[in-house]
């Protein structure tokens, strides 16, 4: 075997033969860690949906409820509607509680975010929004 005249020469050669395989050794070692964080991005996405889901029907809630002579169950049946229309299989297993002491009501929304992981349970969601209730009153009194 001649040695090769420049460095260069050398490596060239010895890459092309030597290096054959590498770039699928290095795919199988990189691609588990690739499909982890692209799951782990879509499932934060849909923690995130869930929560915005579940503070919208809180909030709407909370604006029925404190309403002129509504209760914190109007609240309670209106958080219940708006999850109705929007929640689907994003959040399940929602349950809705509503209270007020006549000055203030708080509507809170709890349920689970559905999970990508087979047999794993999903995040527990909880969103609350409160408020004073809305009342007449006498201007100076």
């Amino acid at each position: 075997m001649k040695p090769p005249e420049r460095l260069t020469d050398w490596w060239q050669g010895r890459r092309w033969h030597d290096d054959r395989g590498d770039t699928s050794i290095q795919m199988a070692i990189i691609f588990p860690f690739v499909l982890l964080a692209t799951l782990a991005v879509i499932q934060a996405s849909m923690w995130y949906y869930a929560r915005q889901i579940a503070l919208t029907a809180a909030r709407e809630g909370l604006t029925a409820a404190r309403s002129y002579q509504s209760s914190p169950a109007d609240g309670a049946a209106q958080a219940r509607n708006v999850l109705g229309r929007t929640a689907g299989d994003s959040l399940r297993g929602y349950s809705v509680l509503a209270a007020g002491d006549g000055q203030r009501v708080q509507v809170q929304v709890m349920g689970t975010a559905l999970s990508m992981i087979p047999g794993v349970p999903g995040l527990q969601i909880k969103q609350s929004a409160s408020g004073t209730v809305e009342r007449w009153t006498v201007p100076g009194e």
